[in-house]
């Protein structure tokens, strides 16, 4: 069974995804960590942006691997530095490159294979796996995921400037031309805006149970 979520940045389904997957013993991936490895790597690399060949070749030498949990890329264990100030600033733009998104999406499909998995990101529901049999779209307002950002305490930017940066990544993520973010027409929509966490934890957990006992698993 493929769970799917969808959702802007700080919605909080990362968090929510990955306690499903461990309640569940599903393998979990995050796709936005993995554009979030490619735009590392071309930052470390020193390849502007706008050389979208340069970018696309980085990429596609990428090796993506996880351990433990904990995303590696080509055999360096790179999940604390995927948060950093640098990569929010770039992810967006990297990511809206189409060439990029098939390579990411490449991988995603390799890693869940023939697997029990929950995958999430910004077109899991309607690219990806469009036929997963439970979706999701978890949003919040650009106040709420700032704050939560905010209070991670692993940007380094002030709240302000993280605000400004998923305004400005929403702008791009909905307006993008291949995958953008929007919500599938069967996907459960939850705002998580004056929730905590574990409230919308809770929600989705009731309704994938719901759900596993109508497709018998």
């Amino acid at each position: 069974m493929i769970i799917a979520f969808d959702g802007p940045a700080g919605s909080g389904k990362s968090t929510v995804a990955r306690m499903v997957a461990e309640s569940l013993g599903y393998t979990y991936v995050n796709s936005g960590n993995l554009y979030r490895a490619m735009t590392l790597r071309v930052l470390d690399r020193g390849i502007a942006p706008g050389a979208l060949a340069e970018v696309t070749s980085c990429a596609r030498e990428a090796q993506i691997d996880y351990q433990g949990g904990r995303l590696f890329l080509d055999g360096r264990d790179t999940e604390d530095l995927l948060h950093s100030a640098r990569v929010d600033a770039l992810v967006a733009q990297i990511s809206a490159i189409p060439e990029l998104r098939t390579i990411v999406n490449e991988h995603v499909c390799r890693i869940a294979d023939d697997l029990d998995a929950v995958v999430e990101g910004r077109d899991m529901t309607t690219v990806v796996f469009p036929e997963a049999q439970v979706k999701f779209f978890l949003d919040a307002s650009p106040e709420a995921r700032a704050r939560r950002r905010f209070a991670q305490g692993v940007s380094g930017a002030s709240l302000e400037e993280i605000t400004a940066n998923i305004e400005m990544r929403d702008a791009i993520d909905r307006s993008k031309s291949v995958g953008s973010l929007r919500i599938a027409d069967d996907a459960v929509y939850l705002d998580s805006s004056h929730l905590t966490l574990q409230d919308v934890y809770e929600k989705v957990y009731a309704k994938i149970l719901h759900l596993r006992e109508l497709y018998g698993r």
